[in-house]
């Protein structure tokens, strides 16, 4: 099959974050096996949802992890000019949601593996694709958990997002939550029978807001745009009416961490400010939405070195989105983003790659595949 013919039968899946993908691991699963290759569905906590992991080669030996996520955003949107969940090609670009984020990575990485069964490989080429990583890579921490017994530590992970080919050294990492203060309703004609939730939430938003200011005089690193961590609220909700007390008040709130600086704990003084409430009569609860390190690799990494030889093109220093590549690192294996498409084509109608982005990815996979597995490297 072609990496067109891999995608065509990938965007068919509704693999939507958050939701069963038994149907598409499967169907990975089942095309990995018409080469010999076999493939372990890993399932994650939730009990719907599993990691795919493969290996190509020999299992003993650090290798090559072809890392990407198999879960897509929603595709609700009415601008879209056909089926998102089927493929359409107009010249040559082909639409689809996933196209870029990433399932043209998957089709690509798929697309070379019957080159790659029939080689005998020094090193192996491990597949690993998650779930869940749309909702804050969420599916694999638990993949990454069951490496030591899947196989020798790899070496290094090419993660797929779309880069347009060019490597990618380094991203901010993130912590995300979702704050909800509970107090009681009343009559806002009596407001002193009542506990208001919105008002009382004014104080952590407070904190958000004096932590956010804070965090611009660094520490910094110039290779992010901004060259600071950041910190906002997204979204809150509260209250049902003007005449009613609130009795409820939710947020969404995300740090934004440069590296060396941990998410979490630019979160801490919010949560402090949530504590400091249950004094005063008001439950509250934290929960955890996401939270992934910062990706920093070095530029002479042999990774690194290796794709820019590959590709042509010199690592960017920094992105300002997220990956899984944060995750991999801190496990000790060498991660870069390196994938076909566009991030500004992502989470958009009538998402599309080209493709020639498909095909020169391919390529791309499997000269920096044999590079890597050639023996005495």
């Amino acid at each position: 099959m072609t990496p067109e013919d891999i995608l065509t039968e990938l965007i068919r899946f509704p693999s939507i974050v958050g939701r069963p993908n038994a149907a598409i691991a499967g169907w990975i699963a089942d095309y990995l096996a018409r080469f010999g290759v076999t493939a372990q569905i890993l399932p994650g906590p939730e009990g719907d949802r599993a990691n795919l992991f493969a290996t190509i080669g020999p299992r003993d030996v650090p290798g090559l992890i072809l890392s990407g996520h198999m879960d897509v955003v929603p595709a609700e949107e009415p601008q879209w000019s056909s089926d998102p969940f089927l493929l359409r090609a107009e010249g040559d670009k082909l639409f689809g949601r996933g196209t870029s984020d990433m399932k043209g990575f998957l089709a690509a990485a798929l697309a070379i593996v019957p080159a790659l069964a029939g080689m005998k490989l020094a090193r192996p080429v491990h597949i690993a694709f998650s779930y869940d990583e749309e909702a804050g890579c969420r599916g694999v921490p638990h993949l990454i958990a069951q490496l030591p017994s899947l196989c020798a530590l790899p070496e290094a992970a090419v993660i797929g997002e779309p880069s347009g080919m060019r490597p990618i050294l380094a991203h901010k990492g993130k912590a995300a939550a979702r704050v909800e203060i509970h107090g009681r309703s009343g009559h806002s004609s009596r407001p002193e029978l009542g506990l208001n939730a919105i008002h009382a939430m004014g104080a952590v938003i407070a904190a958000a807001e004096k932590t956010a200011s804070d965090l611009q005089a660094g520490p910094l690193d110039a290779v992010f745009e901004p060259p600071y961590s950041s910190l906002q609220i997204g979204t809150v909700r509260g209250g049902e009416a003007l005449n009613i007390i609130p009795d409820r008040c939710r947020i969404e709130i995300e740090a934004r961490a440069i590296a060396g600086v941990s998410p979490a704990a630019l979160l801490e003084p919010v949560r402090a400010a949530l504590a400091g409430l249950e004094a005063r009569g008001f439950a509250t609860d934290w929960q955890e939405i996401a939270s992934y390190p910062a990706l920093s690799l070095a530029a002479q990494a042999p990774i690194a070195r290796m794709l820019a030889e590959v590709t042509g093109t010199e690592p960017l220093p920094a992105v300002s989105y997220g990956t899984e590549a944060g995750l991999y690192q801190a496990a000790g294996i060498d991660a870069i983003i390196c994938g076909p498409g566009d991030i500004a084509r992502a989470h958009r109608p009538d998402e599309y790659i080209t493709r020639g982005e498909l095909a020169d990815c391919a390529r791309l996979l499997e000269r920096l595949c044999t590079a890597f597995t050639r023996p005495g490297r």
